[in-house]
């Protein structure tokens, strides 16, 4: 249950990025807290009680069509769009944010969240933990890194249009959001299953892909429900507005103790780091057929591998030669309360996958 100033009354929720791992989970939470809501993603969302809105976020005339006659009192931004340089990042992320903004001017928008990530403290992908970094765990109130970030872009963004427009904001720097999304950039939970899947499929053992320091440091993850309740508790709670929040699950583990116990779940024999990363873009590579034979066997959804994973993105978190990890402290004085235990998130996304025949 919901604490009562999140409920709904008389509030519509536009939700960007509907398709995707935290908007998802955004959409189930906001639906099901009695609100009007418009899902708004490129192929649009179909959903039982929400509006589906599709839209291209680069293009201001899209925009416009999609929303012509919406008045959304409260938005919450999960979009992006992965390019090939950070510069392009900036560019192309940062106008997207502006041009939704710029499309609202006219409605009553009351409060923006955006959400970001951790790359905030660690540098994008280009610059990954280059130079010197904050101390961890990670604080709201570092200084920015100096280097070229879009999710900085994006921050300048929101706060120059919530000056000009009057909207309260609310930034959510998550790290590694596993959830429920299919074809999405950037998801662990569906990427480690379905390597678990192919393992045991093929007799093969379930292998840590990633560095020394990430099996042996401790670490955290953000659950999509705990992040859409924590958007949602900055949008609507009595002062939580215009602040920057880290949200991770509140637990932290080391993935030496996680490792096996994912394992167990699949039946299938876990190996941690060994002398060097093995990434799973090299684990894993030619696997599309093996994949595609699975899935008709066993009556799967999806049989395109590169539709239920993303080896390079768990490459790059698993691969890290730093710890990583954030401190809730301001959130938690702030009055937000919600809480995960990562292998519970892990377990319960598992079993909705093979709910969904996704893995068998």
């Amino acid at each position: 249950m919901l604490p009562e100033p999140t409920r709904a009354q008389g509030r519509t929720a536009l939700v960007v990025g509907a398709s995707g791992i935290a908007g998802s989970a955004l959409v189930s939470l906001l639906s099901e807290s009695g609100w009007d809501v418009l899902a708004m993603s490129r192929g649009g969302v179909a959903r039982p009680g929400v509006r589906p809105l599709s839209a291209d976020l680069g293009s201001p005339e899209s925009l416009a069509a999609a929303l012509a006659g919406e008045n959304p009192t409260h938005v919450f931004f999960t979009a992006w769009s992965r390019q090939a340089t950070e510069r392009e990042n900036i560019e192309v992320n940062a106008a997207m944010l502006r041009n939704l903004l710029d499309a609202l001017q006219n409605s009553p928008v009351e409060h923006v969240a955006l959400m970001t990530g951790l790359k905030h403290y660690l540098g994008p992908f280009e610059a990954y933990a280059a130079g010197e970094m904050p101390d961890t765990p990670f604080h709201e109130e570092e200084p920015r890194l100096p280097v070229a970030n879009f999710y900085y872009a994006q921050e300048d963004e929101l706060w120059a249009a919530a000056e000009r427009q009057g909207f309260t904001w609310s930034v959510h720097r998550a790290h590694t959001v596993i959830g429920h999304a299919v074809g999405n950039a950037m998801n662990m939970g569906l990427t480690l299953a379905v390597q678990a899947t192919l393992c045991k499929e093929l007799n093969l053992p379930f292998i840590f892909p990633g560095s020394e320091t990430q099996w042996n440091s401790l670490t955290d993850m953000t659950d999509s429900g705990l992040l859409a309740e924590h958007m949602l508790w900055a949008a609507t709670a009595e002062g939580a507005a215009d602040q920057a929040y880290n949200i991770v699950n509140g637990d932290v583990f080391r993935w030496r103790w996680m490792w096996p116990r994912l394992a167990a779940y699949f039946g299938v024999e876990p190996v941690g780091f060994e002398g060097a990363p093995r990434p799973l873009e090299q684990q894993m590579k030619g696997m599309e057929e093996p994949w595609a034979e699975l899935a008709g066997r066993h009556g799967l959804a999806e049989h395109d591998l590169a539709r239920v994973s993303s080896w390079w993105h768990t490459d790059g978190d698993l691969g890290r030669n730093i710890e990583v990890l954030a401190d809730m402290s301001k959130s938690r004085l702030a009055g937000f309360t919600g809480y995960r235990r990562t292998l519970d998130s892990f377990t319960g996304l598992f079993d909705r996958f093979r709910a969904d025949r996704l893995i068998p």
